[in-house]
């Protein structure tokens, strides 16, 4: 059988080895001063750069490169080979993707990855291959987790860092709602779980989140009509790319419009709001970042993004550069203790610490492979002429 991970040992070899081997002809001997910075590691970059969530993916590449461009296309002091791949709408088109990434490009490392279902899918390639995976975006719980990091979160998250705030602001019970599929169950059950044990109550007419299919659904009007039959005095959902742009405009013209409505930051999030347009004014959201962040790192990031796009950051932009910056750290790490490979690269992520990051300070959980990060309280506000995410208050610090 073809073995990947000897083929992937082999690839990556000193300078000084490289003009060694090319001696034997050209009669070039090796001077002992070649850099291994002339080494190269190859990156596998996963996201869905087609599909529903076309915009999260290509924000997902975009950010990733962005690292690359303002660091001379070097992580460590190695040149990167990125391979991209388009995952699709999930686990059908990135099995396949992530199988030629692994078995044919001979990546060290990859990362991406904008599903949930995605991330499960993949999961037993990854680690067969013993193939670092830094995703950067939303993660469900995994079992064995010795090669799979992530930048962004737990997909449950989101849910549980606002929940608190929810019960103490809305006076009577709120309306569940979201997409029938992996991600959908987790952020969802994220916020009714947490909701739950701060007595809340869901407004749902079965005490549970109601479902809509994934990702047919385009027209809400039947949900937002029983949502405003329910009783409820305000919203939760999740929904994103044009799944979120339907839903907000069809909830802006509904009879549930003057609830207010809360939901996971992609709701709004990158080019859903101009697609949204008024519709989205008002809308509370909790992520892990936001591009009016005021500190150094990412004053940075922001002009450096805004000088190639016409618009700001998004938080997957944002977890994808955070992504080449763990590998970045990892590589640098690795290579000051000898050989760079996907072993020694996963070994020396583990032992990174903190990072200083456009969101704010976070560090890896020992636990999950996930952040220990600050989260933020978002409202959708005129900034200018435009409407933004703008944070109005820091939430819990979530990651264990």
């Amino acid at each position: 059988m073809f073995n990947a991970r000897i083929v992937r040992g082999q690839r990556i070899r000193t300078a000084c080895a490289v003009a060694l081997t090319l001696a034997v002809t050209a009669t070039a001997g090796c001077s002992g001063e070649s850099s291994s910075d002339e080494d190269t590691v190859t990156v596998g970059l996963l996201s869905s750069l087609s599909g529903v969530y076309k915009p999260v993916g290509t924000e997902t590449r975009d950010g990733f490169k962005l690292y690359l461009d303002t660091h001379d296309g070097k992580l460590g002091g190695r040149k990167i080979d990125l391979k991209v791949a388009d995952e699709g709408d999930g686990p059908p088109t990135a099995l396949p993707a992530a199988k030629k990434l692994i078995q044919k490009d001979q990546v060290d490392v990859m990362t991406g990855v904008t599903g949930g279902g995605s991330v499960k899918a993949m999961l037993p390639l990854v680690q067969r291959n013993k193939i670092p995976l830094v995703g950067s975006n939303a993660r469900p719980p995994v079992e064995d987790g010795e090669y799979v990091w992530h930048t962004s979160y737990m997909s449950d998250e989101p849910g549980a860092a606002i929940a608190k705030h929810i019960k103490t602001t809305v006076d009577g019970p709120v309306y569940a709602i979201g997409p029938d599929y992996q991600g959908g169950h987790d952020q969802m059950r994220g916020f009714t779980t947490a909701f739950d044990k701060t007595g809340g109550e869901l407004a749902n007419a079965d005490g549970k989140t109601t479902w809509t299919p994934f990702p047919k659904t385009t027209n809400f009007a039947p949900y937002l009509s029983k949502i405003a039959e329910s009783g409820a005095k305000a919203v939760y959902c999740f929904y994103a790319g044009k799944a979120a742009i339907d839903f907000v405009k069809q909830y802006a013209e509904s009879d549930a419009a003057d609830l207010p409505l809360y939901s996971p930051g992609f709701l709004t999030e990158g080019s859903t709001l101009p697609a949204q347009g008024k519709a989205a004014d008002d809308i509370y959201s909790v992520l892990n970042y936001s591009a009016d962040l005021d500190n150094d790192a990412n004053r940075k990031f922001v002009s450096d993004w805004t000088a190639k796009h016409d618009a700001p950051p998004t938080s997957y932009a944002e977890a994808s550069y955070d992504a080449a910056a763990t590998l970045d750290k990892a590589i640098g790490e690795a290579a000051k203790k000898g050989e760079v490979n996907s072993e020694t690269i996963n070994k020396a992520i583990a032992g990174l610490g903190k990072i200083d990051s456009p969101r704010g300070t976070w560090e890896y959980s020992e636990k999950t492979h996930t952040p220990v990060q600050q989260w933020y309280l978002r409202q959708v506000r005129p900034d200018g002429k435009q409407l933004a995410n703008v944070v109005v208050k820091d939430l819990s610090t979530l990651g264990s």
